[in-house]
């Protein structure tokens, strides 16, 4: 997959190539630091790429959670505040991770196994702060398109 998005990207004029890094950076497992790796092979500069990665990232996450906001509050204000429902085991086990890691944890490391997309929905389903969640997932979103980034220039340089 992430070759065919390589040549969509490098099949693109060039000065529309950083769309095609968006469009595959806001992919969910795609990300900004995929979404990077196909910018630097697709020979787009690496600001432009990082740019396009992160904002292309960021704006697929922010849709994510705003979404699982909405539909929490929904259902709070449908069940009403007095009511407690059990959580099932496999939501009280993530529930758990997520209480021992915070927002900060989850954020930055949680992209090595879900998307930020389904963190960050997840995260504000269980009644972290909106606004904390996008902070910190901003900043995880810039670190591993950052590292990334490197690593794929530096693959570059080593097999030129």
């Amino acid at each position: 997959m992430q070759e065919a998005l390589v040549d969509f990207t490098q099949s693109l004029p060039l000065w529309l190539q950083w769309a095609g890094v968006m469009l595959a950076a806001a992919i969910p497992f795609i990300e900004s630091y995929f979404g990077t790796l196909i910018g630097v092979v697709a020979g787009v500069p690496l600001p432009i790429t990082l740019l396009a990665a992160i904002l292309g990232n960021l704006i697929s996450m922010l849709i994510f959670v705003f979404v699982a906001s909405a539909a929490r509050a929904k259902v709070l204000a449908r069940r009403g505040t007095d009511q407690q429902t059990e959580p099932s085991a496999r939501r009280a086990k993530v529930k758990r991770m997520f209480d021992r890691f915070g927002v900060p944890g989850v954020s930055l490391l949680g992209q090595a196994v879900l998307p930020s997309q389904i963190t960050s929905g997840m995260m504000v389903s269980f009644g972290a702060s909106r606004n904390a969640v996008i902070f910190w997932q901003v900043i995880s979103i810039i670190v591993w398109a950052l590292i990334f980034g490197l690593i794929g220039m530096g693959g570059i340089a080593l097999f030129r």
